[in-house]
This record gives C-alpha cells, sequence and structure tokens, in this order.
C-alpha cells in the first residue's frame, strides 16, 4: 500500500511536470505548415519583367524608366537571394538613372539613397536625400526617408522632427514611421496599433508590396510583445505572398527554437534558408543554433562560413555589428575593439556604442565601458541585447542596483534574447 501511495505520488508529481511544461511552451508549431516554403526552389534571377525593361538599355541608354524598373528588379532579386551583387548592379543602374534624368531626379535620388540604406551607407544616404529635399517635388515622401535615416543615425530628436512634418493617420508611410518611432521609445503596445492600422491599410489596398511589410513587420512586433501564435501566422502570411521571404523562414526558425526549444528542428530551417540565400547572418544563428544543442562541429562551421563571407568586400559596413560580436566570441579583443570603433563613427547609435563600451569591458577597461554606458546607452534604447551588455558593465563595475533593475527587465526578455542567453541573464 505504502509503495502504491508512493507511485501516485509520483504520478501526480510526474503530471503536474509535464503540464507546466505544456503551459510554459502553449502554442506550437506545425511543419506542415512551412514545409512547402522550404522546399520552395532557389529565387531564379530573371523574369520577363526584368527582361522587357533590360533588353531596352543600351551601353548609352539614356531611358531613365528602364534604367529604373530595372533597378527594381535588381533589389527584389537581392531580397530573394541575398546575393550582394545584385545589390550593387541596383546601385549602378540607379547611378545612371540620377546621372541621365532631366524630369524626376528627387524621385532617383531617394531610391538611390534607399539602395544605400541596405548597403549601410548611411551617410552618403543622407547627403542623398537632402539633395531631393531641395527639389519641390516629393517633398513628404524625402521628409519620410530622412526620418528613416536620422533614426538609423542616432539623431532622434532630429528623426521626430521629420516624423511630426508627415503626420497623416491615413497613410501607410507614416503609420509604419511612427509605430518605429514608439518601438524605439520602448512603447510596444502602441507600436503594434499604429502597425496593425497600417495591415488594415495594406488589405484595404491588396498592394502586395505594403503586404509584405506589414505582415512581416507586425509578425517581428508581435513576437517581441511575446503574442508568438500571432506572430506565426503572419510568417505564414508573409510566405504565400513571398515564398521567398528568408526573413519570415527565418522568423518561424526563432519561433521553433527560443519558444519551443526545438534546437534540431531550427537547423533544419536554417539549412533550407542558407541552401537558397547567401546572407551571412544566417549562419551566425546557425552557430547560436549549433551551441544551445552543444553541436560543436555545426557551431564552428558556422562560424567559419560567416567569416568566409563576410571577408566580400562588396558587403561593406554591412556586417560590422556582426563581425563584432564575432570577434568577440573568438576572443580577438583588438579586432572586435577596431570594428565596433568603425560602426560608431558610421553610425553612432546606442547599438553601436554598445559594442564598443562592451568591447572595451573585454579589454579589460571597464571605466571607459560604463562612461560610454551613461553617456550612449541609458535611456536612449530599450533593445535586451544592448541592455544585457550594458548590465555586464554595471555588474564590472560595481553598480548593482542597476543591474537588479534591468536583469528584472531582461528576464520579460528571454523568447527575444533566446534560450542561450537565459543562464547568463539569471548569472547577472
Amino acid at each position: 500500500m505504502k509503495n502504491i501511495h508512493l507511485k501516485n505520488i509520483a504520478l501526480i508529481i510526474a503530471s503536474f511536470y509535464l503540464m507546466s511544461c505544456d503551459q510554459e511552451v502553449g502554442f506550437k508549431t506545425k511543419r506542415l505548415d512551412y514545409d512547402r516554403y522550404l522546399a520552395q526552389n532557389s529565387m531564379e534571377p530573371t523574369s520577363k519583367y526584368f527582361e522587357l525593361w533590360n533588353n531596352k538599355i543600351k551601353p548609352d541608354s539614356l531611358q531613365v524608366l528602364s534604367l529604373v524598373n530595372v533597378s527594381g528588379e535588381y533589389d527584389r532579386f537581392f531580397k530573394g537571394t541575398g546575393d550582394i551583387e545584385f545589390l550593387k548592379k541596383a546601385e549602378r543602374s540607379l547611378k545612371k538613372a540620377v546621372e541621365v534624368a532631366a524630369v524626376g531626379k528627387a524621385g532617383y535620388l531617394r531610391a538611390l539613397a534607399r539602395n544605400y540604406i541596405s548597403q549601410h551607407r548611411f551617410r552618403e544616404a543622407l547627403d542623398l536625400a537632402t539633395r531631393a529635399r531641395s527639389f519641390d517635388s516629393g517633398v513628404k515622401e524625402s521628409q519620410s526617408l530622412l526620418f528613416d535615416l536620422q533614426m538609423e543615425l542616432g539623431n532622434y530628436d532630429l528623426a521626430k522632427q521629420y516624423l511630426d512634418s508627415t503626420q497623416n493617420m491615413s497613410d501607410f508611410g507614416y503609420l509604419i514611421r511612427v509605430a518605429k518611432w514608439n518601438d524605439h521609445k520602448g512603447d510596444l503596445d502602441t507600436a503594434i496599433r499604429f502597425m496593425e492600422k497600417a495591415k488594415q491599410k495594406a488589405e484595404s489596398s491588396k498592394n502586395r508590396g505594403l503586404l509584405l511589410w506589414s505582415y512581416s513587420n507586425l509578425a517581428d512586433y508581435y513576437g517581441h510583445a511575446g503574442r508568438i501564435e500571432e506572430s506565426y501566422n503572419l510568417y505564414l502570411k508573409t510566405l504565400e505572398l513571398d515564398p521567398y521571404s528568408a526573413h519570415a523562414k527565418k522568423g518561424i526558425a526563432w519561433i521553433v527554437y527560443s519558444h519551443e526549444r526545438n534546437g534540431h528542428e531550427a537547423l533544419r530551417i536554417l539549412d533550407s534558408i542558407i541552401h537558397k540565400n547567401k546572407s551571412p547572418e544566417y549562419y551566425l544563428l546557425k552557430a547560436e543554433v549549433a551551441s544551445y544543442l552543444e553541436d560543436d562541429m555545426t557551431h564552428v562551421q558556422a562560424l567559419d562560413d560567416f567569416y568566409r563571407l563576410v571577408l566580400n568586400k562588396k558587403y561593406g559596413d554591412m556586417y560590422n555589428a556582426y563581425t563584432v560580436d564575432f570577434y568577440l566570441n573568438l576572443d580577438f579583443k583588438e579586432k572586435a575593439l577596431d570594428m565596433a570603433q568603425e560602426e560608431v563613427r558610421n553610425r553612432p547609435t546606442p547599438e553601436s556604442y554598445g559594442w564598443l563600451a562592451y568591447s572595451l569591458l573585454k579589454k579589460g577597461e571597464k571605466e571607459k565601458a560604463l562612461e560610454l554606458v551613461e553617456d550612449h546607452i541609458a535611456n536612449e534604447t530599450f533593445e535586451p541585447a544592448i541592455l544585457y551588455r550594458a548590465a555586464e558593465i554595471y555588474k564590472a563595475n560595481g553598480k548593482f542596483q542597476k543591474v537588479e533593475a534591468l536583469k528584472k527587465e531582461l528576464m520579460g526578455s528571454v523568447y527575444e534574447l533566446g534560450p542561450l542567453m537565459e543562464s547568463q541573464i539569471v548569472g547577472l
């Protein structure tokens, strides 16, 4: 009887444990939902539309419309394949359009500026956007572009002025930007409300580009807010419209990894992305998941693949922040510091200063690191990854009260930071 009683107790305890595990995971993904998108063939870097306009371009062509339409196709190919060469080809087409355009030059300057934003050439993009603003045409579009650039450069007060100058609650562009502003300010609920309004606008217009933008970005916001199922469903809707969307597939891989703690399935999804998309960033996530699985061989190979790709000079500054992290993980402190300093020169945002401060900490210069945190990071950002690095710096400098305050906040961001970070947060 006593043994039976103990067995019953054991069963009850096990039941509670399993129930608690189920409650912790909650929503679960289904492979049948997304497998057909993983099986999608690689994007063909051509189309009837591309051939139509490309055939009109001659070596001495002055056909601006053809140049701009071809650049749009190159940009689409870049997003679908991650091949930097397409982004550079789009740049060359747009530069030619700017050079030869007699009318509509402001629009072509804005298009070239957006291309430079994709390349993280923010200061050059700012020069182009400022030139575009000097024209009387497309003033609102230029103001919106200047908001985007000032946000990228960390000039938040100036960005807010540009945002206020374009205020229009019925405009999709304004709604997505005011959502971005509120997310920057740490008001995620308000950011989501504005992005939901933008999604409604996109659905009313049935514009594919706007739908893709609103679905994928709202999916990201829902994930940050812990609304995992809604995030997942919007990534699937993104893939319905664009089966090549590596961003949406990566989003699903993150849900599988960080929410479900299923590293093997996350690796399978990432491998399907990497097979078709050349962007280096996916190798870093693969390395992280492999580390979680304690698969040292896959971890090292993924890091090696990342480094081999970012050596391509055509990427320019696009992967500076990723590379700082890469160097720090390998304990290449001087290289990390040099790269972080370069990133601050190019893009003086809290994230860039965060990497610089963290690089200084790893070099043993904790006081300098603390100074950067207090001058450029504290009260300037709510990004969990940046705040975690700030917490480490506070801890090294004996600022334990600030560490505890950040620790409470970070514990609510474990999904966003990933499973590997959970024990590190607890250990702060």
